[in-house]
């Protein structure tokens, strides 16, 4: 499986430590690594499937035309000690033109989704289930609340929405750029854990520009 390791807070190098002790982050110290593919395809995916069988991996569903899985991730150091799975979905709107929709479920305290977000703190704040919440989606047949995410604190650099909440018992984030393709969500909006997914999955397309994050 040609899944590169790296740090789930930021994007410096990360090291293995042949005595046993695991991998480091230099800027971040001991970490479970994140494994991003160094391609996107169908086989490196049923490999981030199969390093990650007891944890989801959301994708919106039913993918729309012309929209393809640009990018995926997860953060573990061995089977079934998985902490977090991204995936990204790349396509186009009318109103928005290219959009990215990155999908974050992690386990408190690993720091994807807040990278993903550019936010400050590695989970939401206080801000979440204070409220209303901005809309709900249904995730595994759940109904899950999600409420916007200020990134006026953050870094400048990309035009995005950002929306966190509650699935299954850990923190899910929606992040979408640009900012105004949060119009495109709903409450009919659905994520399936694709894990799941059988015969469906071969014809699920995958490639374009992978994402920064």
């Amino acid at each position: 499986m040609s899944l590169a390791a790296g740090c789930p807070r930021c994007t410096f190098p990360v090291l293995d430590d042949e005595a046993g002790s695991g991998w480091a982050c230099p800027a971040h110290g001991p970490i479970r690594p994140l494994w991003r593919p160094q391609e996107v395809g169908y086989e490196d995916f049923t490999a981030h499937l199969r390093a990650a069988p007891d944890f989801p991996t959301y994708l919106p569903w039913p993918m729309g035309p012309a929209w393809s899985v640009s990018d995926f991730a997860l953060v573990g150091d061995g089977e079934r000690l998985t902490a977090g799975t991204l995936t990204c979905t790349s396509g186009t709107s009318e109103q928005d033109g290219p959009v990215d929709v990155l999908v974050v479920t992690e386990e408190a305290g690993t720091g994807l989704g807040a990278r993903c977000a550019r936010t400050a703190y590695d989970d939401p704040g206080g801000e979440i289930r204070d409220g209303v919440p901005a809309l709900r989606i249904r995730v595994e047949g759940q109904v899950v609340p999600l409420w916007s995410v200020s990134t006026s604190a953050a870094d400048g650099e990309f035009d995005r929405s950002v929306l966190a909440g509650e699935a299954h018992g850990r923190w899910l984030w929606v992040v979408l750029r640009p900012a105004s393709a949060v119009l495109m969500l709903g409450d009919d909006w659905i994520l399936r854990d694709v894990s799941r997914l059988g015969p469906e999955l071969v014809e699920t397309v995958f490639g374009g520009p992978a994402p920064a994050w």
